[in-house]
């Protein structure tokens, strides 16, 4: 979005929600509307008057059947386009080798199945196939970069030495955007690559030196399947095996650059393309600076989401209906309350008594949920629409409110909702059925009341909770107390 904007393009953004689109810094200077894109009559009215359409969308992660929503996706989005008039689609697909039918990994097969589709349309269509992107956020990235940060010595498959062309996300980024301007009688798929071509080996060791690790320890073996291993990244990254076995998948393949003619339409930066380590490098500035703009965890995981009705919605209907509900006055002003709220999960724990929300975490990833891994996009701030450990930030009223729903495995719809309020009448207006505190807050004092909301499903949903109940009184309520010294010890310290 920002380098279509600062190439002087006016954008239209296409999402589920565009509500989720809330706290980034480029949404006033973008038109939003809102589409799911199997939808063909939305897409295709979403589309009109579009010159350009670009299709960044895939759906691994979603299940075994990753490949036929993908299929039925892109022959909806084809078709609106078509009706629509746009001039042209630009898609970014995945690299891959020239094999046999059938002998592709079905990640790979789909992106090629979707290439073809787009490129029958009847739309002039730029097709980008890249291989591993490496950037923040990338999941092929964070997949690399946590097997070598975390496993000094591992065991690997033997696809450990495949040859492969990683390119750097801004290099990626650049395509996207010069493929805007193509001539209209082009409509071809292209290559497109980094200036080193090396081995995934090579790569985890590259990432070592830049990271400054000592130098990693790879044992390649003829033993370990795609799926074995695949369970293996699930355990020891955040990425959960349903995404990184198609990943895995993939690199049995050596994908290498077979041309360089989008160089003819496109031409390489001026400073030239970004290699190995310098992407590398880039990525890790961004992670340490704060300034990861996407994660791969941004796709919500949660089936339903969000049309589900939210507790807080006037016409609930969800039937039952738990709440877990605490509050407490703050010997702190309310932005440093504020702070310490926004700053939870992630590295920072969730001040609370640790060994159950690690237990509870492992016990997700074991079932297929996301688990505590996923952490969070930035470690001081949130937006709507970030993946938080095993939640997901749903609504965000900054220094007021912040809702979570829950995207661990769970029988049931789950809430948490931590609310900052200066006044009695603040905190009664916000909750028509909440008792009285028992203390008033005065000057630089706060309210910080907590809920915890639950919307079983079935008599599992309410076994769950009346089993779990028993232990909110320490997990909930100890993450009530802790928060309030946290938030009172920084008032206390100027606000440090």
């Amino acid at each position: 979005m920002p380098e279509l904007l600062a190439a002087g393009h006016e954008v239209r953004a296409l999402s589920r929600d565009p509500a989720r689109l809330a706290g980034r810094p480029w949404v006033d200077d973008v038109e939003s509307v809102a589409a799911d894109v199997g939808d063909l009559d939305a897409v295709r009215e979403a589309l009109t008057g579009a010159d350009v359409a670009y299709y960044l969308v895939h759906s691994l992660g979603t299940g075994r059947t990753f490949e036929a929503r993908d299929r039925r996706n892109a022959l909806t989005f084809a078709r609106a386009a078509r009706e629509a008039g746009v001039g042209r689609i630009v898609y970014l697909g995945g690299l891959y080798p020239d094999v046999a039918e059938g002998d592709l990994s079905p990640h790979l097969a789909s992106r090629k199945e979707v290439e073809e589709v787009l490129l029958a349309s009847g739309v002039p269509t730029t097709v980008l196939r890249a291989a591993v992107i490496l950037g923040s956020g990338s999941a092929s990235f964070e997949m690399m970069r946590y097997l070598t940060e975390r496993l000094p010595a591992m065991t690997t498959p033997r696809w450990v030495d495949n040859r492969i062309q990683p390119i750097a996300i801004r290099d990626v980024l650049h395509y996207l955007v010069g493929s805007a301007t193509m001539p209209a009688d082009v409509s071809r798929g292209f290559d497109i690559g980094g200036p080193d071509v090396v081995t995934y080996r090579q790569m985890m060791q590259t990432y070592a030196r830049v990271a400054g690790l000592p130098r990693r320890v790879v044992v390649s073996v003829p033993v370990l399947t795609p799926r074995l291993s695949s369970h293996w990244v699930g355990l020891v990254t955040p990425v959960p095996s349903g995404i990184a076995r198609p990943l895995v998948e993939s690199l049995v393949h050596e994908v290498v650059c077979k041309d360089e003619d989008v160089k003819d339409l496109v031409p390489d930066p001026e400073e030239g393309l970004t290699g190995v380590g310098g992407a590398i490098e880039l990525a890790l500035t961004r992670i340490h600076d704060g300034e990861v703009t996407t994660r791969w965890t941004s796709a919500s995981s949660v089936p339903g989401a969000p049309s589900d009705p939210l507790p807080t919605d006037p016409d609930w209907a969800g039937g039952s209906l738990y709440v877990d509900e605490r509050r407490t006055v703050v010997e702190a002003p309310r932005d440093v309350l504020w702070q310490v709220i926004e700053e939870i999960g992630g590295q920072g724990g969730w001040y609370s008594w640790s060994l159950a929300w690690h237990a509870r975490g492992l016990l997700d990833r074991l079932v297929g949920g996301p688990g505590l891994r996923r952490g969070r996009r930035d470690e001081h701030s949130l937006r709507v629409d970030d993946a938080l450990d095993f939640w997901r930030v749903e609504a965000l009223e900054p220094g007021k409110r912040l809702l979570l729903r829950a995207e661990m495995r769970l029988p049931g719809l789950a809430w948490l909702e931590l609310r900052v309020d200066e006044s009695a009448e603040e905190l009664s207006d916000a909750d028509d059925d909440a008792p009285e505190p028992q203390d008033a807050a005065g000057p630089g004092r706060t309210y910080f009341a907590q809920r915890a909301l639950f919307a079983p499903h079935g008599l599992l949903g309410q076994l769950y909770w009346w089993s779990v109940a028993p232990f909110h009184g320490v997990v909930f309520g100890g993450m009530q107390r802790n928060v309030a010294q946290e938030a009172q010890r920084r008032a206390h310290d100027g606000g440090a």
